[in-house]
């Protein structure tokens, strides 16, 4: 049995990883503020990470997986509370690339600021860097876009929202710029696997090995829910993030080391299907964002 601590523990990626690893039988602790409802199994450490003092003093932890932390001072305020590190795993993000770079990007590739992501990538980037240096074993992944049960943020929920209402769905375009998601269960998967087997490298992108375009995509979500969709394509004039779940930046990750790591990853549509069973039942948990009222208010007059 591995002693586990998992920052956060409550909200969509951090909880399913907490769930994951007492489903194996591990001995997992969160760290969070206790504002949400825990997960089953689970030992709490009630503590602010900006206000840490000597809360782990007095821990000693098998793996640390760090799964909400976004800037520099985040990772080190983590790194000064834990008395010892053994092995440690970084959930970083795939904005750490310039959208610049040639594509597929790979791990080796410099990273930078991104005009798409800003401060949220380059934040991200200063917590790689801090941690390489005063962790070198540690993992640092970065996915692509993230989906699966908890999802809190508001993407395929979106769609869903539109099948359930029987609505057609506002097209960016013709649909055909690339999405790349992995399932947030694979990201459980790789985490286990990192651990148990120890490989060299340390930096994985984290994505399917398959690609869906927008409109394959909604497709999907429409199909899960039972429902056909109708398209109206609207134009590049209009903002896209103003209506949809994804800025108008198409990118894709080479995730040929994760996949010697895992095999291939969770099929889209049955990954979907699993969304929404989720979400069916806690729609109050995702953040909502007002794009019907955006649709209503501005694309009836721009298409």
């Amino acid at each position: 049995m591995k002693k586990i601590l998992i920052t956060g523990g409550t909200v969509f990626v951090s909880r399913t990883l907490a769930e994951y690893f007492v489903s194996k039988k591990e001995d997992v602790y969160v760290l969070n503020r206790n504002n949400h409802p825990q997960p089953k199994g689970v030992t709490l450490i009630e503590a602010d990470r900006y206000n840490l003092g000597a809360t782990l003093s007095n821990y000693s932890f098998d793996v640390v997986i760090d799964a909400n932390s976004y800037t520099g001072e985040e990772v080190s305020l983590l790194l000064d509370a834990l008395p010892e590190i053994k092995e440690y795993i970084f959930i970083s993000t795939s904005a750490v690339y310039p959208e610049t770079l040639s594509q597929p990007f790979k791990e080796t590739q410099q990273v930078g600021a991104n005009k798409y992501w800003q401060s949220y990538g380059t934040n991200k980037i200063e917590a790689e860097e801090i941690l390489a240096k005063r962790v070198p074993q540690a993992y640092i992944l970065r996915p692509a876009y993230i989906y699966g049960p908890y999802n809190n943020a508001y993407r395929e929920a979106f769609v869903f929202d539109c099948a359930t209402s029987k609505r057609p769905f506002y097209l960016p375009s013709s649909g055909d710029m690339i999405l790349q998601f992995i399932h947030m269960n694979d990201i459980c998967k790789l985490v286990d696997k990192l651990l148990e087997t120890k490989p060299v490298e340390k930096i994985y992108n984290v994505g399917n090995e398959v690609t869906v375009t927008i409109k394959e995509w909604v497709e999907m979500c429409y199909d899960v829910v039972g429902e056909s969709v109708e398209f109206i394509e609207v134009s590049s004039d209009v903002p896209q993030s103003s209506y949809f779940s994804f800025p108008n930046y198409e990118y894709i990750l080479d995730v040929s080391n994760q996949t010697a790591v895992i095999g291939e990853t969770i099929d889209m549509k049955e990954g979907l299907r699993e969304s929404w069973e989720w979400y069916r039942e806690n729609q109050e948990v995702v953040t909502k964002r007002d794009y019907f009222g955006a649709i209503e208010k501005m694309l009836e007059e721009k298409i």
